[in-house]
């Protein structure tokens, strides 16, 4: 131990030797203080205890899981998620809210899968993807008193300087694509500036300038050290951000279970070259506009505009024994007549439950589901969480239909036991 601390002080010293030689862009990219000052000296000392302690426990030591900190530690990959009182009072309140942690927790079993892929390819931390929930709980058409709209929460101004498009029909601010791209493009450039994922956090609710002035003020590169110098919002915003991080992780342990969303499954994207409306494809899918809204929410008129030059992304729910040629005739003529369209199962998928559910307890094959009057397919995918497509594969199945009784496998190992009858070997 008494060397860990003699290397920390050496480090620490270093840090010193780099502020007071270094200029402040140059601090700035090695972590570093701008000047030698008390709030410069709590920033270094801060970002040497987070190399050589990280929270819960010596380097040597795995994080504590009864403490909310070890906790914290155990989930902590590049952001760091420091634990305080701040932390603290913003995980009170989310866990107070269950319902809407639950809402919230369905939904992110859509949104999250597009925004890891999009903050992979950006090199941005995946676990910044919980800031879309501080930021709208997961709702792409969420706008705040201020005028910022989408999931993202973009303003105008930033919105255009990010790439984002806005018209009379499509504000892309609300497409949980786009909006994803440009986060990420901000949070990069946030980044590349002051070399810390929680100050670019807070320069993405207060404007980088906000943060560089706070720099400027303390010296410092530390969010807990300049904090006070930020806006008000911007205070609360980081520790919000690290509270979600745990809640998110941790939620069963505040029974808080995901509630089923309308926007779960397989889709589908389709480009589209001319002007359609989502009312005429929302009837050929049989389904209500505004649930296929959903998954298009930057169409402000519900008329996707598309050209050949400038074709626009139409996403569509997977449904069943959909008619193709009405389909189509949505998709490609404007002015196509849409008939009546007889009533579709939409698959919606839910997560795998945490206990063994009575249907299969009941067998002696816990991989094996019989199947119960008014069953289809769809309802037995919704209860274990599984894909339907996998479902028709282990069982050798090519429509949806169910006949009651019958055994389905739920993995491609299960084994179906033969039923022998009261008649069995009465003519052998």
């Amino acid at each position: 131990m008494k060397r860990v601390f003699i290397i920390a002080l050496c480090l620490l010293s270093q840090q010193f030797a780099k502020a007071a030689d270094l200029p402040i862009d140059s601090t700035i990219k090695n972590k570093a203080a701008a000047t030698v000052n008390p709030n410069t000296a709590n920033a270094a000392l801060n970002l040497v205890a987070r190399e050589l302690f990280p929270i819960g426990g010596t380097a040597a030591t795995a994080p504590d899981l009864t403490t909310l900190a070890g906790k914290l530690a155990a989930i902590q990959k590049e952001v760091h998620l420091d634990y305080n009182e701040y932390v603290q009072n913003y995980i009170d309140i989310y866990t107070r809210h269950k319902d809407e942690m639950s809402h919230v927790l369905g939904l992110s079993q859509y949104y999250f899968p597009i925004y890891e892929k999009i903050f992979r390819e950006a090199g941005i931390p995946e676990e910044i993807k919980y800031l879309s929930i501080v930021e709208s709980k997961l709702d792409p058409f969420a706008v705040s008193r201020t005028g910022a709209t989408g999931p993202w929460q973009f303003m105008p101004a930033t919105a255009k300087a990010y790439g984002l498009g806005m018209d009379n029909y499509v504000d892309e601010r609300r497409d949980p694509i786009k909006a994803c791209y440009a986060a990420a493009a901000y949070l990069r450039d946030a980044y590349m500036e002051f070399g810390d994922w929680l100050l670019a956090i807070a320069s993405y609710n207060c404007g980088k300038s906000n943060v560089e002035r706070a720099v400027e003020r303390t010296g410092a590169l530390d969010f807990w050290v300049l904090r006070e110098q930020l806006p008000p919002e911007t205070r609360n915003y980081v520790p919000a951000f690290i509270a979600m991080s745990y809640v998110m992780n941790y939620a069963a342990d505040h029974a808080i279970e995901p509630k089923q969303s309308s926007i779960l499954g397989k889709t589908d994207t389709v480009l589209i070259d001319k002007q359609i409306t989502l009312a005429n494809v929302a009837k050929a899918l049989s389904m209500e506009v505004k649930d296929l809204a959903v998954f298009n929410p930057s169409y402000k008129k519900q008329i996707i505009n598309g050209t050949p030059e400038s074709p626009k992304r139409l996403i569509i729910p997977h449904t069943f024994e959909v008619d193709y040629v009405v389909l189509f005739a949505a998709l490609t003529d404007p002015n196509a007549v849409i008939p009546v369209q007889p009533k579709r199962v939409i698959p919606v998928f839910v997560p795998k439950p945490t206990t063994i559910s009575p249907a299969i307890a009941t067998i002696a094959n816990a991989n094996i589901h019989v199947v119960k009057a008014g069953e289809n397919l769809v309802d037995v995918a919704s209860t274990y969480g599984l894909d339907i497509d996998e479902l028709k594969k282990w069982n050798h199945l090519r429509g949806y239909s169910l006949t009651p009784g019958r055994k389905l496998k739920l993995a491609a190992d299960a084994v179906i036991e033969p039923t022998v009858s009261a008649d069995a070997g009465r003519n052998g």
